[in-house]
């Protein structure tokens, strides 16, 4: 490009990349299980395929980061929405179970490839237009409340459609049998989906401009990646900073991973049918997902009264605990106790609040301490962490009692987060004297980064 743009629109643009992003992903939330129920699957092929899903994206995260580090984040964001495109159509209208798999995996492919490009094309624009010490916590904010409430309304939505085929001349039927069964009411928000992935890609090919790349051939491509992912590894492994980002991503995935696995029993104990828990539920992860977008949009003014982006961090961790205490405190509570549902109700929300308001502070330090060459990868390291950290979470919850232990190792992880960000960093220690050594591989466009926000380095 030309001339770099300004950071508001870098911003406006950055969200509403989010917001195409992770509304087709809402849309699937609700009915994607109930769908494949319809087509005959019983529930151990329902935890293979999301089985598909984690691991086609845990084994991708890195690599894909280093793909976009090397090709551009243009070309991978575009090759991740018409890698979620095809997943999205092959789980509407398949009806067998190696398509439905094949569904899932190319969407944990997608997940893999989306994850962190948008994001580091925001944080290049702004550096190019405004420098490496320009405020990035404003649009990384925005971009987490655009993607939380893209959810939110997903979510919602994706619920509402099945149901309102339903509703009066029985359009679902119809729609059903003119398909002979291929198109189901409940393949309908898949389809939606589907449709919004064709709009992604072409915003992000028309709006999200990037400065030429020298041109690559697949060999120096398929050479550039491995050495991002070492330097991007490397980087973790060396800086203090960035490895509590990354132990703070593992903090909110054990989080993420308990209540995902736990809510939707609690809802259905509280309802008194599956059905109805299901819709209670999905009512529930609507409002969850709005409070971590109105935590994120939050998060600036976090920062601004706690006094830097670190001590932000340390209360929206701090609420998350909160959160959890207050679900496990409830966890032994009658199901049908209308004061102890509302206290959990009320944890579930503040789990959602505090995550929000910690990422975008924790992202605004981790994009100062690394330069592009890298960015995309350590948002992929970012993302591994959570993914693995919740995985190991989710099993740790479901191997213990029926009781309030099981949301214990969360409220335990996420405290522990906190804590690790009120310890005393290396560069405040070393004030006086010497400045740290900046990590391996570290030019001089990084060194302006790292010394653009004493904040968050001081205690």
């Amino acid at each position: 490009m030309n001339r770099p743009l300004d950071p508001r629109t870098a911003r406006r643009r950055y969200a509403l990349a989010a917001v195409l992003l992770w509304l087709p992903v809402g849309l699937a939330i609700a009915p994607m299980v109930l769908l494949f129920t319809e087509r005959g699957m019983a529930l151990t092929a329902i935890a293979g395929f999301v089985a598909a899903h984690s691991l086609t994206a845990a084994v991708l995260e890195l690599p894909t980061g280093g793909l976009s580090d090397v090709l551009g984040r243009r070309a991978v964001l575009a090759a991740a929405g018409l890698l979620n495109l095809a997943a999205l159509t092959l789980q509407a209208l398949g009806t067998h179970a190696w398509m439905l798999a094949l569904g899932m995996a190319l969407m944990g492919a997608g997940r893999a490839l989306a994850s962190g490009p948008a994001e580091a094309w925001y944080v290049e624009t702004v550096h190019a237009h405004s420098g490496p010490g320009a405020d990035l916590r404003t649009g990384l904010a925005r971009g987490s409340a655009a993607a939380s409430a893209a959810l939110a309304a997903g979510t919602a939505l994706g619920g509402a459609v099945p149901w309102l085929l339903g509703v009066g001349p029985d359009l679902g039927a119809r729609l059903s049998g003119a398909t002979s069964g291929i198109v189901l009411p409940l393949s309908v928000p898949l389809l939606l989906g589907a449709l919004l992935e064709v709009a992604f890609v072409l915003y992000v090919l028309a709006a999200l401009p990037e400065p030429p790349r020298p041109p690559a051939v697949l060999r120096d491509v398929l050479r550039g990646v491995p050495a991002a992912v070492a330097d991007g590894l490397r980087l973790a492994g060396s800086d203090v900073l960035v490895r509590r980002v990354l132990l703070g991503a593992a903090a909110a995935g054990c989080a993420l991973a308990t209540v995902e696995l736990l809510a939707p029993g609690r809802a259905a104990a509280f309802a008194g049918t599956p059905g109805s828990g299901a819709v209670l539920f999905a009512a529930l992860a609507c409002a969850g997902f709005l409070c971590s977008a109105l935590g994120s949009h939050l998060a600036p003014a976090a920062a601004r009264l706690a006094g830097s982006g670190r001590r932000a961090v340390v209360l929206g961790f701090a609420v998350v605990t909160c959160g959890l205490l207050l679900l496990a405190a409830t966890a032994a509570a009658p199901a049908a106790s209308a004061p102890a549902a509302v206290l959990a109700a009320l944890g579930y929300g503040l789990v959602y609040l505090g995550l929000g308001a910690a990422g975008p502070n924790e992202n605004d330090i981790l994009h100062r301490r690394v330069t592009g060459s890298v960015r995309a990868t350590a948002l992929s390291v970012q993302s591994l962490s959570l993914q693995l950290a919740g995985a190991l979470a989710g099993l740790a919850a479901g191997a213990l009692p029926h009781s309030a232990w099981r949301w214990l190792p969360a409220a335990l992880a996420t405290t522990a987060a906190a804590l690790l960000w009120t310890a005393r960093s290396p560069r405040t220690r070393n004030r006086a004297g010497s400045a740290p050594r900046p990590p391996a591989r570290v030019n001089k466009g990084q060194v302006r980064a790292i010394s653009g926000d004493l904040s968050d380095c001081s205690p």
